[in-house]
């Protein structure tokens, strides 16, 4: 998909995959080290779950995250004129959190695998998977503040007010799915608490870091907070439609959890034939007691009422829609033309990636 900002040509020119391996390769020898401070076995564990090591403790070449979050925070650092190391603390910070998030939603959600690999809580047990999450999120605000500057008190906090949105975004995710309605309103507001309130914070972070004022540290969180809107529509399609072989999860993932998400919250508002059918069937599915035993058939029934409602386009759109308005706000910031287009780039990256 190209620029929504037809003025940013210099977005296609960018090379991804070189943007987010030095957000990895920067970043992950701090992460590593933070890792490190960690008691036994807790140490392991996390390194298990960053895919450092292999469930018998030897080393891995496990596939990591997509490192978005890490290239937007050395991104921002260069936004405020500073050097992207200067916003390496702010990547792993927001890294540690992220995965906090992975390692408590994988246990409440149930999920066996993530990225090709068994779950932490499925390797290591349920307790572990909550105490290593509890550390990482510790590790996160440790890393920030060991800095001693203003900077990093701003950025704490700026993190802080992230973390509690994501665990808000999480409280509402589970809510939502005891519920038969969600408005598409309700869904956006959970997504842009669970996705977008960490991924602002990545995008302004390594500004923060890098003696930015708060304009335009919010200007980037503006940026950062609909580009997380638009991941997370990704996401949710890739919840239903995606390749289990490129995503690494099972087949309709999210109609197995009764995830309400964008999809089926757009289908069920739609009104139609085929979005009352869909409503009737979820109604059951909730008061089903062998939803587990489920065929595939039963869930690619779903699926088509669903896309047949409307739901896939709607997302798709909505998705670009974000993106826009992601590329709209970096109009208000001066940053080198380098910078613009790379931050355009990785908005670009995010819809229309298939994992």
């Amino acid at each position: 998909m190209p620029s929504a900002n037809p003025a940013d040509d210099t977005a296609a020119g960018v090379e991804i995959a070189a943007l987010l391996e030095r957000g990895r390769d920067l970043s992950t020898p701090v992460l590593r080290a933070a890792v490190n401070r960690l008691a036994a076995p807790m140490d392991t564990v996390a390194s298990y779950h960053f895919g450092w090591i292999d469930a018998a403790g030897q080393p891995s070449v496990g596939e990591g995250g997509k490192a978005v979050r890490p290239a937007l925070a050395l991104l921002s650092a260069e936004v405020a004129g500073a050097r992207p190391e200067v916003g390496i603390p702010g990547a792993v910070a927001v890294e540690l959190v992220h995965n906090f998030s992975l390692l408590h939603d994988d246990l409440m959600d149930g999920d066996e695998q993530r990225r090709h690999r068994d779950t932490v809580w499925k390797v290591h047990g349920p307790a572990q998977a909550i105490l290593v999450g509890d550390a990482l999120f510790a590790l996160a605000n440790e890393v920030l503040l060991e800095l001693g500057t203003a900077e990093a008190g701003r950025a704490t906090r700026r993190l802080t007010v992230a973390s509690r949105k994501l665990i808000d975004g999480q409280a509402q995710d589970i809510s939502y799915e005891h519920r038969e309605r969600v408005t598409v309103e309700e869904c956006l507001e959970m997504e842009g608490n669970k996705t977008g309130a960490l991924l602002a914070c990545a995008a302004s972070i390594g500004a923060v870091l890098g003696g930015a004022d708060d304009r335009t540290a919010d200007t980037l969180e503006a940026y950062g907070y609909h580009l997380g809107l638009a991941f997370q529509a990704i996401d949710d399609l890739l919840g239903i439609w995606g390749d289990p072989v490129t995503t690494g999860k099972q087949t309709w993932s999210d109609l197995r959890q009764r995830k309400k998400s964008l999809p089926v919250v757009a289908a069920l508002a739609e009104g139609g034939p085929a979005s009352r059918e869909l409503g009737e069937l979820l109604a059951a599915d909730a008061k089903s007691n062998d939803f587990d035993s489920f065929s595939e058939e039963e869930f690619a029934t779903r699926a088509a009422l669903i896309e047949e409602a409307g739901g896939r386009e709607w997302t798709s759109q909505e998705a670009r829609r974000q993106h826009a308005v992601a590329i709209e706000a970096l109009a208000g910031v001066d940053m080198p033309t380098h910078v613009r287009a790379q931050l355009a780039a990785l908005a670009d990256f995010v819809v229309v990636r298939k994992r």
